[in-house]
């Protein structure tokens, strides 16, 4: 799926702009099934993010297929190899006018995640664009390492804690990753981004999957979780994953609890992942 001048724009500027992927017929079956189970927002009165938008594919098949296409693990594995697990997916359901944004921050900061090989697929599903909250990346960013992060109490921020670079940036230099449905980004985990509040009269629709090769582990004392999609998992640095069978079964309900508590807890043990490396 990818060329080396694709790979080698990647290492060298921590991100890729769209990659055309999806079919037509695709984006309508993800968008249309997508909007039913995430479009209601079910919290656990605790947590920023709707549960039900947070690793979606531990609760329905159709997010289980997507985390799984062809095609997205093709360009996946050009880039961070052939063994390749799903650790985190997020749908960044952003309505309109709802003035939802996300900070500028790094996707490492309390992931805990060693070495620093994690890439995010942003699929999108509906047109995203500078008026209604596209992502903004700082290209080469991702060279400069962990930064420091501060919690942002602002609840309009989409973010597990609010993390917001605690350091002021030069936002001259800030690309819009404009999509059309169907196409995916891919950026590091150590690329600087953020996106603002959707000001377009239609709700922006994308799903971020978070794919990190086998070999890499996760440094807190809570054991995480994660999906095998590619390849072989012969570190055993998680535990695996259930498929989901019925949408939004007891069986699925329950593995998906499980997985979140653990994570949610994981994370929060973090002060700051800038002395964690």
């Amino acid at each position: 799926m990818l060329t080396q001048a694709q790979v080698n724009q990647y290492n060298a500027d921590g991100y890729l702009p769209g990659v055309p992927i999806l079919g037509t017929e695709e984006v309508a079956r993800y968008r249309a099934e997508c909007l039913r189970c995430c479009g209601p927002v079910i919290s656990d009165g605790v947590h920023r993010q709707p549960s039900n938008r947070v690793k979606p594919y531990l609760l329905f098949p159709w997010a289980a297929e997507l985390v799984r296409h062809e095609r997205i693990l093709d360009a996946v594995e050009a880039l961070i190899g052939p063994d390749i697990l799903v650790f985190h997916t997020t749908v960044w359901l952003k309505e309109a006018g709802a003035g939802s944004f996300v900070p500028w921050h790094q996707d490492a900061t309390y992931f805990g995640l060693e070495p620093h090989e994690h890439v995010t697929a942003w699929v999108a599903l509906t047109p995203s664009n500078q008026k209604n909250g596209c992502v903004q990346v700082l290209p080469g960013s991702h060279r400069a390492g962990q930064r420091a992060h501060r919690d942002e109490r602002d609840q309009r921020a989409m973010l597990s804690r609010g993390q917001t670079l605690s350091e002021s940036l030069d936002e001259a230099s800030a690309v819009d990753l404009l999509l059309a449905p169907g196409e995916v980004t891919f950026h590091h985990t150590l690329m600087v981004h953020r996106s603002a509040p959707n000001r377009s009269r239609e709700t922006r629709v994308g799903i971020g999957i978070s794919y990190i090769p086998a070999r890499v582990r996760h440094v807190t004392e809570t054991r995480l979780s994660a999906t095998l999609v590619r390849g072989e998992d012969r570190h055993g640095h998680f535990d695996p994953e259930p498929v989901p069978r019925v949408e939004g079964g007891p069986e699925e309900i329950e593995a998906h609890a499980l997985s979140l508590a653990r994570f949610h807890r994981a994370s929060e043990s973090i002060p700051e992942m800038a002395r964690a490396h």
